[in-house]
């Protein structure tokens, strides 16, 4: 299991319309083999920053299962119109501590 975190800039006045399409959207990203589960944050101090953590089997089901995909498409094209530059996104995996 890898963690995908994505941290996304949204265009001040336009977070309450991310997040509707995030939530309209993120039936394309859940429907990608691989996938596991989603969480979306928003910055208390910078609340047009968003960072979205998606759990993913491997990198590659993200990578090639989901952006090499139809749905990725579809997924832009929802979000994109608020996005404030390009997401960062870099995937990490869980380090166990005990």
């Amino acid at each position: 299991m890898v963690l995908e975190i994505a941290d996304i800039a949204v265009k001040p006045g336009t977070e309450e319309q991310f997040i509707d399409a995030v939530r309209e959207g993120i039936k394309y990203v859940s429907d990608t083999p691989g996938f596991g589960s989603a969480r979306l944050t928003r910055g208390v101090e910078s609340p047009s920053r968003f960072v979205l953590l998606i759990e993913w089997d491997s990198v590659e089901a993200h990578n090639v299962g989901f952006r090499e995909s139809e749905n990725f498409g579809r997924w832009r094209g929802l979000i994109g119109p608020y996005l404030d530059g390009a997401p960062q996104v870099e995937h990490v995996n869980d380090i166990r501590l005990s």
